[in-house]
């Protein structure tokens, strides 16, 4: 069995490192079963020292030139030599214990695709009302955060990938494509949370909480015009860090 971890950035030299440095010991626990794996970081038209920071790390390094981060997940999973593909951000800082559920989940051969619930540093009463509301929706919808999915290989490319259309929630229309196709086939989709994805919270410190409120009004109201608007998604391409 071959697991291969796609990891996309887009100038993420700051946090990039220990995410690459969480995923090398999170690792073990695939190698621990006689797995192998890879890891690939895909530099999505970065203007930092992204590339060289994955390169240093021993990570296989792809390009692509257009920002959205849909382009940059299949961007790395073209290249993706595994069985399974798992998606992390360069923001996360995965364990050994989620590695070794997700691993636990492959090898029952009852699981087509899977994600995992979140936890950040404390944050302020609403953040954090908001992070657990969207932990407690994904367990029930099995919709998957994009911080962490993992998928059969073959199952991902039957879907055609993460589609171009959207600049942002991108995983749930990922999610709904690979439900349904666990149902024909007699499998599931599932998320993990024993031990939840440790990731950023950056954009709390980074927008405001009037400027998030705001993009998610109109994205509730608007969905197809903001999703597919790059510049409506301005809290994931403008560049803040």
């Amino acid at each position: 069995m071959t697991v291969s971890i796609v990891i996309p950035a887009y100038n993420e030299e700051r946090l990039l490192p220990a995410t690459l440095r969480a995923v090398e010991q999170a690792r073990t626990a695939l190698s621990a079963r006689g797995w192998a794996s890879e890891v690939i970081v895909c530099n999505n038209n970065s203007t930092d020292q992204t590339g060289a920071v994955a390169a240093a790390a021993g990570a296989r390094v792809v390009f692509e030139p257009i920002n959205q981060i849909s382009r940059a997940r299949n961007a790395g999973a073209a290249v993706a030599t595994g069985d399974w593909i798992l998606f992390v951000d360069a923001d996360s800082e995965p364990s050994a214990g989620l590695f070794a559920d997700m691993a636990e989940a492959i090898a029952s051969g009852r699981v087509l695709a899977g994600g995992s619930t979140l936890r950040t540093e404390p944050l302020s009463f609403w953040y954090t009302f908001f992070a657990q509301l969207w932990c407690t929706w994904s367990r029930i919808s099995r919709h998957m955060a994009g911080s962490f999915i993992f998928v059969e290989a073959e199952a991902f490319r039957t879907i055609g990938g993460f589609t171009t259309k959207l600049f942002a929630a991108e995983e749930l229309e990922l999610s709904g494509k690979l439900k349904a196709l666990a149902r024909s086939r007699g499998k599931k989709v599932v998320i993990l949370h024993r031990h939840p994805l440790l990731t950023s919270a950056r954009k709390a410190h980074l927008y405001t909480f009037r400027e998030t409120v705001s993009f998610l009004i109109k994205t509730l109201f608007r969905p197809k015009r903001m999703l597919t608007d790059r510049d409506a998604c301005a809290i994931w391409y403008d560049g803040r860090r």
